[in-house]
């Protein structure tokens, strides 16, 4: 078994666990059942594949391939089944642990708020300048912390009370999508059973 975080995963050492956060799924016209998303990662020569609630978060062994070729092989795959681009941010089950352990604002900063913690997945770290520019136009009462290739948020009350321009953040770091904190919390305790 593979240890992540305070938990053992039941996957073979040799495995290497990813989960593929796609964008854009189930939006729209854009419509797919789990069980044809999954089919979809199979067909790729992907295994050990299961789909994590109905927002196109798809848990799978990578096999021995590297990350960046992965990403472009799903991606491309991806496009090639379902006749649309769909961006995808991997994480290992080991950053997906790390993500859902990480407390980024205190008790206090969550108290005045009725909004719940979003994770933004990035497909790069940013530099300095882009954070500081994404950090320098958000709205005074959301509250935003970069670790990485995720930003942290915590809105002040619901998403669509917020001002945070997210397709101006998207375009700023190349592509994201959000996903709750308690989503990826969940998605841990799925990879530990």
């Amino acid at each position: 078994m593979a240890l992540v975080g305070r938990r053992r995963l039941p996957y073979r050492d040799s495995m290497t666990i990813f989960v593929a956060f796609l964008r854009g799924m189930n939006l729209g016209r854009r419509r797919i059942r789990n069980p044809d998303l999954c089919a979809c990662f199979e067909d790729m020569g992907l295994t050990a594949v299961s789909a994590f609630l109905a927002s196109g978060n798809v848990i799978f062994d990578g096999g021995d391939r590297d990350e960046a070729a992965l990403k472009a092989h799903i991606e491309e795959g991806l496009e090639a089944r379902l006749d649309y681009p769909v961006p995808t941010y991997l994480r290992s089950a080991a950053e997906v642990a790390a993500i859902a352990d990480k407390a980024p604002f205190t008790a206090a900063e969550r108290a005045p708020t009725a909004g719940r913690v979003q994770v933004v997945l990035l497909a790069e770290a940013p530099g300095e300048a882009d954070r500081a520019a994404v950090l320098g136009e958000a709205p005074a009462d959301d509250r935003l912390l970069f670790d990485g290739r995720e930003l942290y948020w915590l809105p002040k009350a619901g998403l669509s009370d917020s001002s945070l321009d997210l397709k101006a953040i998207d375009r700023r770091l190349g592509g994201t999508t959000v996903r709750t904190h308690r989503t990826i919390t969940r998605l841990r305790g799925k990879l530990a059973r």
